[in-house]
């Protein structure tokens, strides 16, 4: 599979791009390669798409933040054109309508042309709104990516009628104010002269068909309202906020219209355990004195089983060790992040009396006198900050 190109070098944009400039420069592209321009020309209708594409993320500021962050990976589940399941040529005239004039997916194209025979049907019914979830990961989950699958409750498709709302197949005739196009065409005088546009047919809705006797299930709508179980795949590496995105998997739309998209928004859950920071982990380690004196071995959970660390005789207090790799994987599959051991002293609450005769005897050691000149050879706080966060 090819790497998919920047988004912005697709539209020949800057990152900083503002939204009326992103339009136009979209428009700029989309009518280059638009198939009325180019016809037969699988490269064009490729570059055609791949413009929609673009264009759908970084018009939605929400995508367009996860793109900016993430890259192709934060919007890459079902997203748009480029997602599970993608645009066809009938979805990105009909979404982006405003792009392409007033008709979108039939009557007359964005040039002024009449469309046919490329097999592009009118839209259709109305379009099904969008739905929005939440849905909570353990940090186990999000380092190794997660299958989830959910009841939505939403509009589906009506399973008498299929979706057209009519009572049967004889039900449904062609339109007779569109002629079964979708759209009508709608002449206005302005100050610079007549000007024609398109817009869905007001008698069926752009479905392009009249029903003559409903469905008695959904009456006539074409929907009802249900629950489905779906399969929602979260790629490893998300976190706390970002939106993912499942194209067509939203409510049901009217008289066949199309679906609207679900939108997954990712919520983590507190873990007992860890902390994350990034793509790193923090974990507290709780080490008696005579341990850190006299150095031991102790076992360490991690996000993927336990794994054995050695602390050396004289341990501090506050150490931080790091280990490698056993952090959060990054979104766009660039490195691991790392799990960061802070070492606690644990101080009992309570001693016995012979414990505490032998503490009293080791505080008046001079081994366990503080010496300055001792510790002038040691890292400080700040010192051992810098170590961990790579500071100057």
């Amino acid at each position: 599979m090819a790497q998919k190109r920047d988004y912005y070098e697709v539209l020949g944009v800057d990152r900083n791009v503002e939204k009326a400039q992103l339009k136009k420069a979209y428009r700029k592209v989309a009518m280059k390669y638009h198939p009325d321009r180019n016809p037969d020309n699988p490269e064009a209708e490729e570059k055609f798409k791949e413009a929609a594409e673009a264009y759908e993320v970084l018009n939605d500021d929400q995508k367009r933040a996860a793109y900016d962050r993430y890259g192709h990976a934060g919007v890459n589940q079902g997203a748009g054109p480029g997602g599970a399941g993608g645009f066809s040529m009938e979805d990105i005239f009909s979404q982006f309508s405003d792009i392409f004039g007033g008709g979108g997916g039939g009557g007359f194209d964005f040039f002024g042309q009449q469309q046919g025979g490329r097999g592009r049907r009118a839209a259709g019914g109305q379009k099904g709104s969008n739905l929005r979830i939440r849905v909570g990961l353990t940090l186990e989950e999000i380092a190794k990516g997660a299958k989830k699958k959910i009841k939505v409750k939403k509009y589906v498709n009506c399973a008498s009628c299929g979706g057209s709302g009519a009572k049967d197949s004889s039900s449904i005739k062609t339109c007779g104010t569109c002629n079964g196009s979708g759209y009508v065409r709608r002449v206005q005088n302005t100050f610079l002269g007549q000007m024609q546009t398109t817009v869905a047919c007001p008698q069926c809705n752009g479905s392009g068909k009249s029903i003559t006797s409903k469905c008695g299930s959904c009456g006539g709508e074409g929907r009802t309202y249900g629950e489905e179980t779906l399969e929602i795949e979260i790629p490893a590496g998300v976190s706390e906020g970002l939106q993912l995105s499942m194209h067509g998997k939203g409510n049901a739309g009217m008289n066949g219209g199309p679906a609207g998209d679900l939108l997954i928004n990712i919520q983590e859950k507190e873990h007992e355990l860890f902390a994350r920071d990034g793509n790193n982990i923090h974990y507290e380690l709780d080490v008696n004195f005579a341990d850190l004196v006299l150095g031991t071995a102790v076992e360490v959970p991690t996000l993927t089983g336990k794994v054995k660390v050695t602390l050396p005789a004289g341990t501090e207090g506050g150490k931080v060790f790091r280990l490698r790799g056993k952090g959060l994987p990054s979104l766009r599959g660039y490195g691991q992040g790392d799990q960061l051991i802070h070492v606690k002293v644990w101080v009992p609450k309570n001693v016995s009396s012979d414990e505490r005769r032998a503490l009293e005897k080791m505080r008046d050691s001079k081994n366990f006198i503080p010496n300055a000149k001792e510790k002038g050879g040691r890292k400080g706080f700040l010192d051992r900050l810098r170590d961990v966060f790579g500071g100057n």
